[in-house]
């Protein structure tokens, strides 16, 4: 079947099988790596993108039913002169990361969570990324990323 959706702000047409998940049309087709590939169930949040402006996990989404989409991947979020997007930039600074594996899909589910709740308390920032699993972190140091970008969002 023939789908097209827009990737990161470009156009994209491809002819795949029906029964095509989201996540390994981006993987395998557009060969866009950084959306993970975890647990297949929509549990864990490895794979999470944004579809026209919500996060959403692309392993459970057939990408035929994101024809005429807006799609954003990790790779998607980069700023155009090539430096981190301030979510990653505040991963990084405050160690919310450590084997990398959950990073790419908690930062969208982060980007995704300020944009719709931009004075989200503690309790929200843990309650809205539950859907998202780190098994290394502990997530304080995630959710103190959260709280930095949040900051310079209000400043």
């Amino acid at each position: 079947m023939k789908v097209e959706l827009k990737v990161n702000g470009q156009a994209v047409t491809a002819d795949v099988p029906p029964n095509t998940l989201l996540v390994e049309f981006i993987r395998e087709h557009l060969r866009l790596t950084g959306t993970h590939q975890g647990c297949d169930t929509a549990q864990c949040g490895a794979c999470t993108v944004i579809a026209n402006g919500r996060s959403i996990k692309s392993c459970n989404t057939l990408v035929a039913q994101m024809e005429g989409a807006d799609v954003t991947t990790i790779e998607g979020i980069t700023p155009a002169d090539g430096s981190l997007h301030p979510m990653q930039a505040a991963f990084r600074e405050c160690h919310g990361l450590q084997c990398g594996f959950c990073t790419p899909g908690m930062v969208m589910s982060s980007i995704d969570l300020l944009k719709h709740n931009p004075k989200a308390t503690e309790h929200e920032i843990r309650d809205l990324l539950e859907g998202n699993i780190c098994r290394c972190t502990g997530y304080q140091n995630i959710v103190k990323a959260v709280q930095t970008v949040q900051k310079t969002m209000t400043a």
